[in-house]
């Protein structure tokens, strides 16, 4: 609850306004701050509904990722006071993207990150933050014109360590909580994208150019310290 009791102090300002005052008050901004950002941890199954309180249920979030198993974490995307509960809206790692719920906080352990990793398309590179200021930054390959990067807030949804690091992923693979907006599938499953290293055939493709299928790729010792400093979770903003 101490946790929980910061979270709203610290962002009860940002959109007060937006709530309707007889029901319920706006504790939380549109979108994570450029300095730090909430990540709602799945600890038992979670109901997740289409509005705080009320609504429709859309679906029980799983306490383990499909990809191997993993813990699921959530990036806060808001947060809302109804009735003495708090409600969380937190992006889903689905499709279509950017897609959101909210679900009862008592039922998530949250933590906060100053971490953030921001990726333009246009410069073709990717920057890694803490509290606000660049820590590194990376050039990389992003997608090609046929099966771009799709751009908006993502989140990392979970940090792969790979086999081989001279296969084409390289050393690791920070999977996103994005799908490719073209590829409904791709090399047997289901068009997800991330950011990952290189290594054989990936190294065909220059950095600095637009290559990939919708991947973001960058050199395995900037994919070693980017996976090895961010959590689940973190925020990811391209553009």
């Amino acid at each position: 609850m101490a946790v929980l009791a910061t979270v709203l102090a610290t962002v009860a300002a940002a959109n007060a306004s937006s709530a309707n005052p007889s029901s319920m008050s706006s504790t939380g901004p549109a979108a994570p701050t450029a300095r730090a950002a909430w990540i709602a941890h799945i600890v038992t199954a979670t109901p997740a509904w289409s509005a705080p309180g009320a609504g429709r249920l859309r679906l029980t979030i799983s306490t383990s990722t499909g990809a191997d198993g993993g813990p699921v974490a959530l990036l806060v995307l808001n947060a809302r006071v109804l009735g003495g509960t708090t409600w969380l809206r937190v992006l889903l790692p689905r499709r279509p993207n950017g897609s959101s719920v909210w679900i009862d906080s008592n039922l998530v352990r949250l933590t906060r990150t100053p971490w953030r990793i921001d990726i333009s398309l246009g410069r073709r590179r990717v920057t890694l933050l803490r509290g606000g200021g660049v820590i590194r930054s990376w050039r990389a390959v992003v997608g090609k014109p046929s099966t771009p990067t799709p751009t908006g807030l993502f989140s990392v949804y979970q940090r792969v360590r790979q086999a081989d690091s001279n296969a084409f992923l390289g050393s690791w693979a920070v999977l996103l909580s994005g799908f490719s907006n073209v590829l409904r599938r791709f090399d047997g499953g289901p068009g997800r994208f991330a950011i990952h290293g290189r290594g054989g055939a990936s190294l065909l493709d220059p950095l600095g150019t637009a290559r990939s299928h919708g991947c973001i790729r960058i050199d395995n010792g900037a994919i070693d310290s980017l996976a090895g400093d961010v959590g689940d979770g973190t925020p990811v903003r391209i553009s």
